[in-house]
């Protein structure tokens, strides 16, 4: 498939001028992240995260481990990968490794399909060219913030094209495990910066902790404490963009101390928050 070449040249200007290895974060609301990653080599050391990365190769030969078996994507094939999954990545030929991908919080897309189980891709990375220009419609300008109604329809296009690549219909979630978990995930997000202990989500929720945790997990596919954890994360990545010191930033994203901080980025990310910071310092995108 041929990728429209305006969009490539859009997705190849940003890294054009930077450095060797870089990563590229774009303006994004809640719940949504996109980034360029363009690497020589080992990219990411096996890790896991809470949100489900959805994303385009560009240039190279992109391998990564993934539920039990080595993956390769070529330039114009989609990979997706579900939260909690344990992967890796990085460039799996000389010439160097460019990507674009789209990192979505499951409350979103729940959201989007009003409480029904989400689709499970099997595939790690399928070809599907109307899928792919829904990819690029969003990853594409990646310089510019997305409008909310943009937004909107996307979501509901990339939930289309999920389900196309899914193997099972989705299916419906109960109404009191739904309103559970979306109540205890709002609550979580409203209190990250803190310690918050089971009796409180027992009482914001009507259920008790073992049977929220099981409603959470089948809803968000991760525990309360690890959603936690992972916006804490999130918000950190966020301050290292502006340059604060990463021994200020641990304490600033709740973490108990740099060292704590350092084994759950590693953890979540596959990388150390001074490495993140180097790779984004170095990502200066050149004048349009």
């Amino acid at each position: 498939m041929e990728l429209d070449r305006q969009a490539f040249e859009g997705l190849g200007r940003l890294c054009a001028d930077a450095a060797e290895n870089c990563i590229i974060s774009a303006p994004d609301p809640a719940g949504m992240e996109r980034i360029e990653a363009r690497f020589h080599g080992s990219a990411f050391d096996l890790h896991r995260h809470d949100t489900y990365a959805i994303g385009v190769t560009l240039h190279g030969v992109q391998t990564f481990r993934y539920r039990g078996a080595t993956r390769l994507s070529l330039p114009g094939q989609i990979i997706v990968l579900h939260p909690d999954e344990l992967h890796d990545g990085g460039a799996g030929t000389e010439d160097g490794l460019r990507y674009r991908m789209l990192y979505l919080e499951p409350s979103l897309m729940l959201d989007c399909v009003g409480g029904a189980s989400l689709p499970f891709v099997r595939d790690a990375v399928v070809r599907d060219e109307a899928f792919c220009a829904t990819l690029l419609s969003a990853l594409g300008p990646l310089q510019q913030e997305l409008d909310e109604l943009f937004v909107d329809d996307f979501l509901t296009q990339l939930m289309q094209g999920l389900a196309r690549h899914a193997r099972e219909p989705a299916k419906p979630m109960a109404r009191t495990a739904w309103r559970a978990a979306t109540l205890a995930r709002d609550y979580l997000t409203e209190n990250a910066m803190r310690p918050v202990r089971s009796g409180e989500l027992e009482a914001v929720t009507g259920l008790d902790r073992y049977a929220l945790s099981r409603h959470f997990r089948a809803a968000f596919s991760t525990s309360p404490h690890r959603f936690l954890v992972m916006r804490r994360l999130q918000r950190a990545r966020r301050m290292i963009t502006t340059g604060e010191p990463l021994a200020q930033i641990a304490v600033e994203a709740g973490f108990t101390d740099q060292s704590h901080f350092n084994r759950q980025f590693k953890k979540a990310f596959g990388m150390t928050p001074g490495r993140w910071s180097s790779l984004i310092r170095d990502a200066v995108p050149a004048a349009a």
